[in-house]
């Protein structure tokens, strides 16, 4: 697509170049961007940071994440994850905010024989696809994190899978954005003709199926914090993501104390803590690592993910609307995701050009068009919510 957009206007006129609909990580990250480059930028949301980054673990995970059949997917995660270092250290640069960026590595480990089983099929994959997952033996494991169970049977080494803080980074990137220029309007948007915009980029998580029409579903996911005790750090420094007895769980450790441990993943749209979740995830946890035990339990917290009928984002202009841009249904990848989703719509919204890397995560690749050029539901996956 070129040359769709009309040429920024001086920053003297009234009308904004861009409105951004939703203020989480990608919203915010999105708008910063555009705002740096000179554009006017209104960002729309009357609660910035509320959805799902409230909630998020805030791994940055290409490697562990590399799933059966998301290759596309997992290329865009490496060519984001590539960029993070930049990324923190500019956020952090112009804002003085440590965003809790680390990068220590991620431990990916089974419990059982079982879970060990179920893990090196998925590593063996990875592999297959060039990444850099290490085995390591169960001694190798505890060599390096010596509070893991005896019990946990093997594992294996992403050492370029680190990972940030969303609630250190949201507040940062809002902060970035507004020192650029960009003015927040802590309103809700409720039909897209109410914003007034040359180019309008609906970031708005699952609000952004209401806004568009675009098949993006509620993905519920439970999570708790837990803090170790006395204030002290946690005994582990790296991401552990595992198997343990056929159920799979995180853990996230913050310098502060606190351990993120989560995620369950269900679909269903409500916020509701249950009983069993809860009881799962703590279950594994301390499975994995016995000293979790001891540590105090201080949020249990549902949100809500926004999923695609393939589980990638969805990129790029609307079908016959090129002055609106989708930059939403990022699933489990909305943190790790937002430099390259910031850098690829500010690009698109500056010189109207679509980058190849867009190509797979356009809107339209959910939309079959009938010989009168009329958009029909996908037949494959999800239908239209």
């Amino acid at each position: 697509m070129t040359g769709r957009f009309p040429s920024p206007p001086s920053r003297d006129r009234v009308r904004p170049d861009v409105a951004v609909v939703g203020a989480g990580p990608i919203g915010l990250s999105i708008a910063w961007r555009c705002a740096a480059r000179g554009l006017r930028v209104v960002v729309h949301d009357p609660a910035p940071g509320s959805g799902a980054s409230a909630v998020a673990a805030g791994m940055l995970s290409p490697v562990a994440e590399a799933y059966f059949g998301e290759q596309q997917l997992t290329e865009l995660l490496l060519a984001s994850a590539e960029r993070w270092p930049g990324f923190a250290a500019e956020v952090t640069e112009v804002t003085g905010v440590d965003i809790g960026y680390r990068t220590e590595g991620t431990l990916m480990v089974g419990l059982t024989g079982d879970d060990l089983a179920e893990a090196r099929r998925l590593w063996a994959y990875q592999q297959g696809l060039g990444l850099p997952v290490t085995p390591l033996r169960p001694s190798e494991l505890r060599d390096r994190e010596p509070a893991l169970a005896p019990r946990v049977r093997g594992g294996a080494l992403a050492p370029t899978d680190h990972q940030v803080d969303p609630r250190l980074l949201v507040p940062a990137l809002r902060a970035a954005a507004q020192q650029a220029g960009a003015v927040l309007v802590p309103q809700p948007v409720r039909h897209l003709s109410d914003v007034d915009a040359r180019v309008t980029v609906v970031a708005a998580g699952c609000g952004a199926a209401a806004l568009t029409g675009l098949p993006v579903r509620p993905v519920k996911g439970q999570i708790l914090r837990l803090r170790a005790p006395d204030g002290v750090a946690p005994g582990f420094r790296h991401v552990i993501r595992g198997y343990a007895d056929g159920e799979p769980v995180y853990l996230v450790p913050r310098v502060d104390g606190e351990v993120v441990l989560g995620a369950t993943v269900e679909e269903r749209a409500d916020t509701t803590v249950t009983a069993g979740a809860v009881q799962r995830l703590l279950r594994a946890g301390v499975d994995l690592l016995p000293e979790l035990a001891e540590y105090d339990l201080v949020e249990a917290v549902a949100g809500l993910r926004p999923g695609t009928p393939d589980n990638a984002p969805i990129l790029g202009p609307l079908p016959g609307r090129p002055d609106v841009l989708a930059a939403t249904g990022h699933h489990r990848h909305g943190i790790v995701l937002a430099p390259i989703t910031a850098d690829l719509i500010a690009d698109l919204v500056l010189d109207g050009v679509s980058d190849p890397l867009l190509g797979p995560f356009r809107p339209d690749r959910f939309l079959d068009l009938t010989p009168g050029g009329s958009p029909e539901r996908s037949t494959e996956g999800d239908q239209w919510s």
